[in-house]
């Protein structure tokens, strides 16, 4: 099978190389022949490390690289059987190019959008043949991560995404299975990791430090909201969260924060700018800050903070069930395996009780009377009917 990846950035790059570990023919197309260059000592260079570290050896990267040519016209993809696009998040710009790859490609090859937030369904407008569209988009780095969300548009066929599901599970990736609407799963079920540790330092509640301390020590996350937020860019977090809030039509739940909206026009955007909520030197790495004194109270402190946050997650999570945005299965892998979670959502939820998610949504309303914090319908029905997730 032959596989058309456009645009050889950062994430092209990456799927291209999962495609031709699983043995598929591929072509990686760009316009820009420096842009292509670049991308092919990227790759000898990541090969050559995995073989020094002794994950592959010298015959497997030879494979790997031979499966891979670079090409420079749309035209060379027609022998595709599934082209996947990586360019910018642009819609027009995605449009037009599916409009023109069209023209080129057979009527069975299937044309993909590694797109994080746009309509799957605006995209497949372009096409002549709109059930040949759909969405599939990798996480960055695209070799490391195990998450897959496949995303069908109202348009796409049943054989396209059974097609689509197949292969990228013979790449050894796991496939969640979402519904067309903005940021899919992850991007839309992650929003109060970032937004609620936002409000809860314009409260003056606690410091990033403190945040980010509660999430790791007693959540288990790897990181905490702050240094993710650096580490992704607070330009390209907040970006996401504007766009995701436009498009549920202003919902308060996905509400921008005014925080990350100075840091982002100050420039203070993180580990590629060396200063964000931490700073950094010119490796990227955290210059520590002199000993912040702690409040007395700091445990407990920090206990209110990770069920705050953990709460609201929950409750985004079983909204996206209520909604049939994805199954409770694919939601739950989408965060461990999308955003390594070190649990997923909803059978975290089962694990502290329906009870508990409810009366702590009750009890965020209650003190602000705002529809952010409305608890999901579907987390009040199991609590009166005493069911569990899983």
């Amino acid at each position: 099978m032959n596989i058309g990846i456009i645009g050889s950035g950062t994430m092209g790059s990456g799927i291209a190389q999962v495609a031709a570990t699983s043995g598929y023919k591929v072509k990686l197309f760009d316009t820009n022949q420096a842009a292509l260059d670049k991308a092919r000592v990227a790759l000898e260079k990541i090969l050559a490390r995995l073989v020094e570290k002794g994950r592959i050896v010298t015959s497997e990267k030879d494979r790997i690289q031979a499966n891979i040519s670079y090409v420079e016209t749309l035209k060379d993809l027609s022998d595709s059987n599934l082209t996947i696009e990586a360019i910018v998040e642009n819609l027009e710009i995605k449009k037009n190019l599916f409009s023109e790859l069209e023209s080129y490609v057979s009527d069975a090859c299937i044309i993909a959008s590694n797109t994080s937030s746009l309509s799957i369904a605006s995209i497949a407008s372009s096409l002549q043949k709109p059930e040949r569209c759909i969405g599939i988009h990798f996480f960055n780095p695209a070799p490391l991560m195990k998450l897959v969300e496949v995303v069908p548009a109202i348009q796409t066929s049943q054989e396209v995404l059974e097609t689509s599901v197949k292969i990228i599970k013979d790449w050894k990736k796991t496939v969640a299975v979402a519904k067309d609407t903005p940021g899919f799963i992850v991007n839309r079920v992650a929003r109060p990791f970032y937004g609620e540790a936002l409000r809860i330092y314009e409260e003056g509640i606690a410091s990033f430090e403190t945040i980010d301390s509660a999430m790791k020590n007693i959540g288990g996350f790897r990181m905490g909201p702050f240094e993710l937020m650096d580490f992704i860019g607070n330009d390209v977090n907040y970006t996401v969260t504007e766009t995701v809030f436009t498009a549920f039509y202003f919902d308060p739940r996905y509400k921008p924060a005014f925080t990350q909206k100075r840091f982002a026009e100050a420039g203070y955007l993180g580990r590629k700018s060396g200063k964000g909520y931490y700073d950094y030197d010119k490796n990227g790495h955290l210059i520590q800050r002199d000993s912040v004194i702690q409040p007395e109270n700091e445990e407990p402190l920090k206990q209110l903070i990770f069920n705050r946050i953990l709460v609201m997650l929950i409750n985004e999570a079983a909204d996206a069930l209520f909604l049939n945005i994805a199954s409770a299965e694919d939601i739950d892998n989408a965060m461990t395996k999308g955003v390594n979670y070190p649990k997923g959502l909803l059978a975290w939820a089962d694990e502290k009780g329906m009870d508990w998610c409810v009366s702590k949504m009750d009890e965020l309303y209650n003190e602000y009377h705002e529809d952010r914090y409305r608890c999901s319908p579907l987390l009040r029905k199991m609590n009166n009917e005493n069911k569990t997730f899983f």
